[in-house]
């Protein structure tokens, strides 16, 4: 009998790590810095979940409350002062903006809810991209922008939500 429980526990396991080829998971990070005056700032995790599904985690603070729109932009560049920089929305496939990056374009992930004390959570799954840097939805090296005003989820291209309050690039 101890033979069959531990041949069993061993297929157990086998079956287990041919269930995770290659270990962890990507993942990439963003650290925002404040942008155009504000006093946002945070830290943003992505991890690849699904072929094309990522987790983003974190938390974001110092912002008024709210509704605020939330991005990721075309270029991993925060230098300006008012993260101009960063480019517009990453936008790959030239979609219409939408609610999230399998409904309107790769950077719309729609808004972030920031309470009275100005903290913002977030732990959401989007699919539509990749934790890469060498597939055409891939977000490695691109930024995350929180911005000032709240994304209305349909014009196009930005939502309508204003200038950026803090800028980070992944990586």
């Amino acid at each position: 009998m101890t033979k069959i429980i531990g041949g069993t526990a061993t297929m157990l396991l086998l079956a287990a790590c041919a269930s995770t080829p290659g270990g962890e998971p990507p993942t990439a990070t963003a650290t925002l810095q404040p942008a155009s005056g504000s006093q946002v700032q945070g830290q943003i995790k992505f991890t690849q979940v699904g072929p094309n599904r990522v987790r983003v985690t974190g938390e974001v603070t110092g912002h008024q409350p709210g509704l605020k729109g939330f991005h990721i932009h075309e270029k991993g560049d925060c230098s300006a002062p008012d993260a101009m920089s960063a480019g517009g929305h990453f936008n790959p496939a030239k979609a219409k903006h939408g609610v999230t990056p399998a409904v309107g374009h790769a950077g719309d992930m729609g808004n972030l809810a920031f309470s009275d004390a100005g903290r913002a959570t977030i732990d959401t799954t989007f699919e539509g991209l990749t934790v890469s840097s060498d597939t055409p939805n891939g977000i490695i090296g691109r930024a995350v922008v929180v911005h000032m005003g709240t994304d209305d989820l349909k014009t196009d291209p930005t939502g309508n939500a204003g200038a950026r309050a803090a800028c980070g690039v992944i990586g």
